[in-house]
């Protein structure tokens, strides 16, 4: 949830790293904080709650400095105070760093710290970072970017990083382990971001760190390297995504924005990839693994919540259309728990962003087992996009908002191609059956938009359930993913509690929490298991006449 904002080149610093940080205030965040270099030394401010309270604070500062890091936090370590804020640093004030993710062994570092007599002051694991920086340097004797690697040598952990030198007044350091970190090319300048929109009015072109990645960067120059200092070669990418695309549009705000961007998404992610004549999905990306596709055995596909939801439903969508075993893993579980792993397995990664750490982490596991890996990012050059061996972008424009709608229906769509690609080379598939799942593919962008032409009916509907602080979502087969999906928005966008479950399950205990306080939403188009959930519907509007939807 944290953003970073980077700023090295001629122009004033503190302008574009406010308008940057506001870019990515859909983030969420609780407190702020910046630094920028000054010919006085390092300027610094934080301030609680929104980036407004920040700005306010500098408002009246005549900050000249060209050279500054911006950071909005989400409290993990530490309630959201000033003092929590970041950017933090060390006992001399000498060196500024903000960050993103978290250093899992910060409380041996810190007693080691105290120890040998640095002072800290606040509750987070960051801080530690700051005082390892000023240990690392040796008085000054170390040059910045040294000290760095050799602190971060010590550490266990993610992280995004943004640091500067209070005596090293031209340089602008990053670092990314497993915490998206990307560095923005300008002319004269360099930009460092958590995610592009922070910086696409400047620059669209942009180098993607790897892990365990440090980038020196000067107005005039730019350094990447590993840990071990050994050189890094990076050509930059240019982002399609242009300033507009991560504007509200005229919309209240960023989630609806993008739920009426639905059936375009679908649009785009089927645009040149159904060949209708032959009745086959051409998937691009794909082509210079098709051989070693035909022998897979099974499929393992992983992700995170709504990604994770997209890829049960892919599972149900594959195994039926190739008779594949196919299996639908959390990342964070897939990444810790003892697998058996088999010959010709696949593991498919799906991610809007590309850069979600626990994916990675599975992604990584899977290659070091020697699986065939396959990624369906969004984002393009995205680490998932650059790790895995083959895979199949999304192309639907940036997705701001933090609870994912139209990547969901984006991710479906790809994973149904997917399955016809399969289904086609294996023969479980004809063209003639291909052709037909085509043509109702074709219509979901116009079936969608009917159901968004229904936008003032469906507050009305949501005007009614509001006071209601319990819910059930209910589906079977295709739609119990769906059930899930429904469940898990409710709870990110209201903060409201609600359950996905098998419809089926429902009467083996969850039945006895139902009342007429305990809505239930049902998926039950009219499939193989109508019946079965009308049954369901029955039994659930028996319990004290509980509203159903």
């Amino acid at each position: 949830m944290c953003g970073i904002v980077g700023y090295v080149g001629k122009k004033k610093a503190l302008p574009i790293l406010l308008e940057g940080i506001k870019n990515l205030e859909y983030r969420g965040y609780d407190s702020a904080g910046l630094a920028i270099i000054e010919s006085s030394g390092i300027f610094a401010e934080k301030a609680v709650g929104r980036v407004s309270n920040l700005e306010s604070r500098v408002k009246n500062t005549s900050s000249h400095g060209s050279l500054g890091i911006i950071h909005s936090r989400w409290a993990t370590h530490g309630s959201p105070t000033e003092v929590n804020a970041h950017p933090h640093t060390d006992c001399k004030s000498r060196f500024f760093l903000v960050h993103n993710g978290i250093i899992e062994n910060y409380g041996a570092l810190k007693n080691a710290l105290i120890s040998n007599g640095h002072v800290f002051v606040s509750e987070t694991d960051t801080e530690v970072l700051a005082h390892l920086i000023e240990e690392a340097s040796h008085d000054g004797r170390v040059v910045l970017e040294d000290a760095v690697c050799k602190t971060l040598l010590r550490v266990k952990g993610t992280y995004g990083l943004a640091i500067i030198d209070a005596k090293d007044p031209g340089k602008l350091i990053a670092a990314r382990n497993f915490s998206p970190l990307i560095v923005g090319v300008g002319r004269g300048e360099y930009f460092v971001a958590s995610d592009a929109s922070a910086i696409l009015r400047h620059t669209r072109r942009v180098i993607y760190l790897n892990d365990g990645e440090v980038a020196v960067l000067t107005p005039k120059s730019r350094r990447i390297f590993n840990l071990q200092k050994k050189s890094v070669r990076h050509h930059s990418e240019k982002i399609e995504w242009r300033t507009e695309a991560v504007q509200k549009g005229g919309f209240p705000h960023f989630m609806l924005k993008e739920i009426f961007e639905e059936p375009d998404a679908l649009l785009n992610s089927i645009r040149g990839r159904i060949d209708m004549k032959r009745g086959i999905a051409v998937l691009g990306g794909l082509t210079g693994i098709k051989e070693k596709l035909t022998n897979i055995r099974r499929i393992i596909i992983s992700g995170m919540g709504t990604a994770y939801l997209a890829g049960l439903l892919g599972k149900y969508i594959i195994e039926e259309l190739t008779d594949i075993p196919v299996e639908a893993e959390l990342a964070s579980e897939f990444r810790h728990r003892k697998y058996i792993f088999q010959k010709n397995e696949a593991a498919v990664f799906i991610s809007q962003s590309g850069e979600t750490a626990d994916t990675l982490a599975a992604l990584q596991k899977a290659k070091k087992h020697e699986l065939l890996t396959l990624g369906v990012v969004n984002v393009v050059g995205s680490t998932i996009a650059r790790e895995t061996d083959a895979g199949v972008y999304q192309h639907i424009g940036p997705e701001v908002s933090v609870a994912s709608t139209k990547a969901f229906l984006s991710q479906v769509i790809i994973l149904t191609l997917f399955a016809i690609a399969l289904g086609r080379e294996r023969k479980t598939v004809s063209a003639k059956d291909a052709r037909k799942i085509f043509l109702e593919m074709k219509k979901l962008p116009k079936a969608i938009q009917s159901i968004l032409n229904m936008n003032e009916a469906i507050k009305e509907i949501a005007k009614k359930y509001a006071p209601y602080r319990n819910f059930l979502y209910l589906g079977r087969g295709y739609n119990l993913p769906a059930a899930h999906e429904g469940a898990l928005k409710l709870k990110e966008i209201s903060y409201v509690h609600a359950e996905g479950m098998a419809a089926g399950e429902m009467k083996h205990g969850p039945i006895a929490m139902i009342d007429e306080q305990f809505p239930t939403i049902f998926i039950a188009p009219k499939d193989s298991v109508y019946e079965k959930n009308i049954s369901n519907i029955k039994e659930i509007k028996a319990r004290n006449k509980s509203p159903t939807m």
